[in-house]
């Protein structure tokens, strides 16, 4: 088995479509009809779906914290990555883990 990514609402589109071109299975706010959800509905939506979320709000760095589970947290800091620099991770995390080592886990992008 795979990681598969869920993009949060604050990631820009553009993520999306380069990971699809790449063949990694990844959903979309837009896709999952979570526009406007709360944090905790996109990290249940992700846990539930066994995917990664991808995000740049650092509100879902607190529920880890407060021992909310979830199937992986990928956090891009917005003004220390490109775009680019982000793909690049989100590969090598694809390529590299296993759903069940991103369990609980955050990676830092």
């Amino acid at each position: 088995m795979v990681i598969a990514f869920h993009l949060d609402e604050n990631i820009p589109p553009a993520l999306a479509d380069a990971l699809r071109h790449r063949r990694i299975n990844v959903t979309t706010t837009t896709d999952a009809g979570l526009v406007g959800a709360e944090d905790r509905d996109h990290l249940t939506f992700a846990t539930n779906a066994g995917r990664v979320l991808v995000t740049q709000d650092v509100d879902f760095l607190g529920l880890h914290s407060e021992g909310v589970r979830h199937s992986g947290i990928a956090y891009w800091h917005p003004r220390r990555r490109t775009l680019g620099d982000a793909l690049r991770r989100l590969e090598l995390i694809h390529a590299a883990l296993l759903p069940e080592e991103m369990m609980d886990r955050i990676e830092y992008l």
